[in-house]
C-alpha cells in the first residue's frame, strides 16, 4: 500500500509532504468481541517517512488549536455526602465550594480516560492521527510502574509510530509539564511541522474521612499547533522546592498521604512567588485588574481558588500600598508590608476574611466562569487547571477574544508556574474550527454536565470500596456493568494474569452492540 499526498494547506507556515510508505501490516481496526463489544486492536508497524522544510521563521502564537474531555457519566452530590457523613449542612458546599464529584468503579482506569479523552479530540475535529508527532501525558495515578500510558494511547495512531513523547509526573503539575514540553518541542529546530497532542488527567481517591469530599475524575485533550486560538505565553514564571505535602509512598493502594495545611500554605505560597515575578517580567506596573480579564487556577477544591483570587489582590496591595485601589488599600491597611511580613500571613484568619470580602467582585467577574467544571466533577489533579481552562472558554465562548487570562499552575512537592493566555482569532490560513468558539460549540459543556446520572452516596462509597479492593488484583474481571461507563468510552474489559490490562469501547448507542 503506498500513499502520496500534500497536508502543507492543514498547517500554516509549512512544507510537509507523505512520501510513498509500505505498510509492513495493517492499521488500527476494531473488531468485535464476545456479547458484542468493541475493541482496539494495535497497528502493525508501518514505515511512514516525512520531510518537511522549516519555517523560516519561528512558529508563532503556539498553543492550544482544540480542546475536548472526558468525565464519568456517574457524580455524587456534595450534599448528599454531607448527609451521609453525618457533617453539618454546607460543609462541603461552602466550606470547600463544590457541587458534585465524578467517580468510576472498577471498570475504568487512568489509561482508559485518557484513551477516551483523545479519542474524542482527535474524532470530533477529524485530525488525521499521522498528522501527530508528539503525544505527552501528564498523570499521577499509575496502574504500572515501568509501563506508561502514552503507550496505551498509541493504540489510537494506527499506522503512525513515530510519536514522541512520554508521560510526565510530578502531582498535580504533569498536565502542565507536558503542555511545556509540547510548546518546547514545536518551538525548536527539531520540530518536523506535525501536531502535538497533550492529555492530562486523573482519578483522584482518597480514604474514607475528611479528604474524600475532596476527589474527583476527569482528563482533558488538546491539539497543540502555530497560529493557535489559545497561545501559551513565552513568558512564564515557576517556583519549585522540597516540601512532604502531598505524596503516594504506597504503591498497593491508589490514596495518598497529605498534611492539608502544609499543602495549602505550599500552594499560596507559590501564588505570590509565580504572581509577582510573572508581573515584574511582563508587566511591571500591573495589577490583577488592570493586567488580567479572566484568572485560571489549578483548584483541588474551589475555596482554595477563591482564597487564591484574595491572595492576588493582596499581592497587589503589598507591591504598591499607597497607588492601588484606595478600597483595597484602606481594607487591608493593618497588614501593610511595614507592619506585617507577607510571609507570615498563610494562617491569618483576619487577612483571610478581609480578602474574602474585598475579592468578591474580582472572583465573580474574573474568575467564577473558569470554576464551573471543577465544581462539577472535582479535582483531576493534573486536569484541574485545563477542566478550567475549559469552562471559561466554554462561558465565554467567542467573547474570549482579545482577553488576557491569568494561569497558575500548581503540583505538590512541589511545582508551580504562572503564564498567561491572550486569546485570539488564528490567520485566514489556518482550519476554520479551531476557535474559541469551535471549541465550546465541539465540547458542549453544559449538555455534558446535564446528561450525568447522580448517584447515591451508598453507590459512591461501594464504587471507591471496590476499586480499593480490586488494586492491583491480577487476573481480574471488573464486576461492574460495562452500562456504568459513558457511552462511546473506553474501559477494561480485563486484566490477565500478566497485568495486560485490555481495554474495549462502548459503542455510542445500544442498539450498535
Amino acid at each position: 500500500w503506498t500513499s502520496t499526498s500534500s497536508v502543507s494547506s492543514k498547517l500554516p507556515q509549512l512544507s510537509l509532504e507523505l512520501h510513498s510508505c509500505r505498510m509492513l501490516s495493517r492499521s488500527t481496526s476494531i473488531v468485535a468481541r464476545p456479547a458484542g463489544r468493541l475493541i482496539v486492536r494495535a497497528a502493525g508497524l508501518a514505515a511512514v517517512r516525512a520531510v518537511h522544510t522549516v519555517p523560516a521563521e519561528r512558529p508563532q502564537n503556539v498553543g492550544i488549536l482544540a480542546m475536548d474531555v472526558y468525565f464519568p457519566q456517574r457524580c455524587v452530590a456534595q450534599k448528599d455526602l454531607e448527609v451521609a457523613d453525618g457533617v453539618s449542612e454546607g460543609k462541603y458546599r461552602i466550606g470547600l465550594g463544590q457541587e458534585r464529584m465524578a467517580y468510576v468503579g472498577d471498570r475504568e482506569d487512568v489509561n482508559s480516560i485518557a484513551m477516551s479523552a483523545v479519542h474524542n479530540l482527535l474524532s470530533k475535529y477529524n485530525i488525521d492521527p499521522a498528522l501527530v508527532g508528539r503525544l505527552e501525558v501528564g498523570t499521577e495515578t499509575l496502574v504500572d510502574k515501568s509501563k506508561s500510558t502514552k503507550t496505551h494511547i498509541m493504540e489510537l495512531f494506527g499506522s503512525n509510530t513515530n510519536v514522541e513523547g512520554v508521560t510526565s509526573i510530578n502531582a498535580c503539575y504533569g498536565g502542565t509539564a507536558a503542555i511545556l514540553n509540547s510548546l518546547a518541542w514545536i518551538e525548536s529546530s527539531a520540530w518536523d511541522g506535525r501536531y502535538a497532542v497533550v492529555v492530562c488527567g486523573d482519578i483522584a481517591t482518597y480514604a474514607a474521612g475528611p479528604a474524600r469530599p475532596t476527589g474527583g475524575c476527569g482528563a482533558v485533550a488538546m491539539l497543540i499547533g502555530p497560529d493557535a486560538p489559545l497561545p501559551i505565553s513565552t513568558a512564564r514564571h515557576s517556583h519549585a522546592e522540597h516540601c512532604w505535602d502531598f505524596y503516594k509512598p504506597e504503591m498497593h493502594s491508589e490514596y495518598p498521604a497529605v498534611d492539608g495545611h502544609l499543602s495549602n500554605t505550599i500552594y499560596l505560597r507559590s501564588v505570590d512567588v509565580c504572581y509577582g515575578n510573572f508581573l515584574d517580567k511582563t508587566t511591571p506596573a500591573g495589577s490583577t485588574r488592570k493586567t488580567f480579564d479572566y484568572l485560571c487556577f489549578h483548584s483541588p477544591y474551589n475555596k482554595l481558588v477563591v482564597k487564591s483570587v484574595g491572595r492576588l489582590l493582596y499581592n497587589d496591595f503589598v507591591r504598591n500600598p499607597t497607588t492601588c485601589d484606595p478600597a483595597l488599600s484602606s481594607a487591608l491597611a493593618q497588614w501593610h508590608p511595614d507592619s506585617v511580613s507577607p510571609s507570615t500571613t498563610y494562617a491569618d484568619r483576619g487577612l483571610d476574611t478581609a480578602l474574602k470580602k474585598a475579592s468578591a467582585e474580582v472572583y465573580n467577574a474574573m474568575c467564577a466562569p473558569s470554576a464551573q467544571l471543577s465544581k462539577e466533577i472535582g479535582n483531576s489533579y493534573t486536569g484541574a487547571l485545563w477542566m478550567n481552562l475549559v469552562s471559561l472558554v466554554s462561558n465565554v465562548r467567542a467573547d474570549l477574544v482579545g482577553k488576557n487570562v491569568f494561569m497558575f499552575s500548581y503540583g505538590s512537592g512541589s511545582l508551580a508556574t504562572a503564564f498567561s493566555i491572550m486569546a485570539r482569532v488564528p490567520s485566514a490560513a489556518q482550519k476554520p474550527q479551531f476557535s474559541c468558539q469551535a471549541i465550546a460549540e465541539t465540547i458542549d459543556l453544559h449538555a455534558r454536565l446535564s446528561a450525568r446520572t447522580e448517584m447515591s452516596p451508598a453507590e459512591f462509597t461501594a464504587a471507591l470500596l471496590l476499586r480499593e479492593t480490586s488494586h492491583g488484583a491480577a487476573p481480574y474481571a471488573p464486576t461492574e456493568a460495562a452500562e456504568t461507563v459513558t457511552p462511546g468510552a473506553f474501559y477494561i474489559d480485563e486484566i490477565n494474569s500478566a497485568h495486560h490490562r485490555i481495554y474495549v469501547q462502548r459503542p455510542l448507542a445500544d442498539e450498535v452492540r
